[in-house]
């Protein structure tokens, strides 16, 4: 989409602009700025960061000793791209939101940046003649304002003045408790221009889901990240919080972004994982066999933080495997019921708390391997995934033990890519594994 930023911040009389990038972790950073400042910026390319800005932790630190890997110092170049621009709701000034790809002085891109780390994966598939088309699915919980982490989450209040305490999957009167926040969720996104679907409610108390519609991956990744966002700000405007974490509340599933994906012929749009006569293609077949082999290697990608772990667990609507199965929500990989043209495969291993742009593109890059390198997959199964073995990291550490000995991915994807995204997560797990937690206080203090 071809947008002229100085006409279109002139119609819609625009006075700020946040120029936005996601960070390793999908946290929004960048810079704000008078409207006529950041049109000059763009004009000169003016507007810069520090490259630190990449290398931050989730609690707000830096990776020790990670000057021998990268060089954090030097300024890196804003580029903003037009086609993201869109109007910031909630705002008293009128804002807009522009995400931004980061160069490095010589013009290169900043090849550690999530938002590149997808655009190399997609070159990789255009390079093929070949085009990937997602859709997400994502999973949030509302919950009742906590000023203190030291206390657990509970369900908000809704319409009828009492709380959610049972399951309620696809309930109606379930989702019109919180109706005032939906039909807010759903005006400010038709503001923004973000093309989403249907929204249910899920299996957890205040659980919902909202769908986007298919299409190219990072749009759809610039939407996912601009989504999460709106839903906070919507939330706190009604009292309430957001949250995407993985899992937030005991004894509740998690929250997953599932996505759903395909691969056509760039040319003509035909889709590679069906046949002519509607049969799964071998293509397909070496896609879903990708996706198996490698997906567990580079879990922290998808499941990244020490509480992405927590959802994955037996009998949960999360896999503990990488099964896979025609219309069998057990398995990591379900195949939907469809005809040739809509083919596809859900991948239902990434967290709702995972990094937009870094789970798609690990999604993609699995199936490309796959489908490069003529993979076969193992039958599929019937029956519940949950008899099987699991085969999934149980934790952040050993999760990134297998990342880090991924040499196949991480050929495709850089090895500052990885050694960076390594430290960051390295540096989080040590963080934690420095707290004592509630438990520890409870059962141990008085009995060891």
């Amino acid at each position: 989409m071809s947008v002229n930023l100085e006409q279109w911040i002139s119609e819609h009389k625009i006075d700020e602009v946040e120029c936005i990038i996601p960070d390793i972790n999908g946290v929004q950073r960048g810079k704000v700025l008078p409207a006529k400042k950041f049109l000059s910026s763009v004009k000169d390319k003016s507007l810069r960061i520090p490259g630190s800005v990449f290398i931050c932790t989730i609690d707000g630190h830096y990776p020790e000793d990670i000057d021998d890997i990268w060089d954090k110092d030097p300024d890196k170049i804003l580029i903003a791209d037009p086609s993201t621009i869109c109007v910031a709701p909630g705002f008293t000034s009128p804002t807009a939101f522009v995400i931004a790809d980061v160069h490095n002085r010589d013009g290169s891109d900043v090849d550690i940046a999530p938002r590149t780390i997808l655009k190399k994966v997609l070159a990789l598939y255009a390079d093929k003649g070949w085009k990937p088309i997602i859709a997400p699915e994502v999973e949030f919980y509302l919950v009742s304002q906590n000023a203190d982490p030291d206390f657990p989450l509970t369900p908000p209040t809704g319409r009828s003045g009492r709380s959610e305490s049972a399951s309620q999957p696809y309930g109606l009167e379930a989702m019109n408790e919180y109706e005032d926040i939906i039909d807010h969720i759903y005006d400010d996104c038709e503001l923004m221009g973000l093309d989403i679907d249907t929204m249910i409610h899920e299996m957890g108390a205040a659980q919902l889901e909202v769908n986007f519609e298919h299409g190219d991956p990072l749009r759809l990744a610039d939407e996912v990240f601009l989504f999460k966002r709106v839903v906070r700000n919507v939330a706190k405007q009604h009292d309430v919080y957001a949250t995407f974490m993985a899992n937030p509340m005991a004894g509740q599933p998690g929250s997953a972004m599932h996505i759903h994906q395909s691969v056509v012929d760039a040319e003509t749009g035909r889709n590679l994982f069906a046949t002519a006569n509607g049969r799964d293609s071998a293509a397909f077949r070496s896609y879903v066999a990708g996706l198996i082999r490698f997906m567990p290697q580079i879990s922290p990608m998808w499941a990244p933080n020490v509480n992405s772990f927590r959802r994955m667990r037996p009998d949960s609507a999360a896999p503990i495997n990488v099964q896979w199965g025609v219309d069998n929500r057990s398995c990591g990989f379900r195949i939907p019921v469809s005809d040739k043209n809509n083919r596809r495969v859900e991948n239902r291993l990434p967290g709702a708390d995972s990094n937009p742009y870094l789970a798609i593109a690990a999604s993609l890059v699995c199936g490309y391997i796959g489908m490069v390198d003529r993979m076969v997959p193992p039958k599929p199964i019937t029956g519940s995934a949950y008899n099987r073995a699991r085969t999934l990291p149980r934790t952040l550490e050993a999760a990134l033990d297998r990342f880090a000995s991924c040499k196949k991915v991480r050929n495709l994807l850089g090895d500052d890519f990885f050694e960076i995204f390594f430290a960051v997560k390295d540096y989080e797990l040590f963080n934690y594994q420095s707290v004592v937690s509630s438990w520890e206080r409870e059962h141990l203090l008085m009995r060891v």
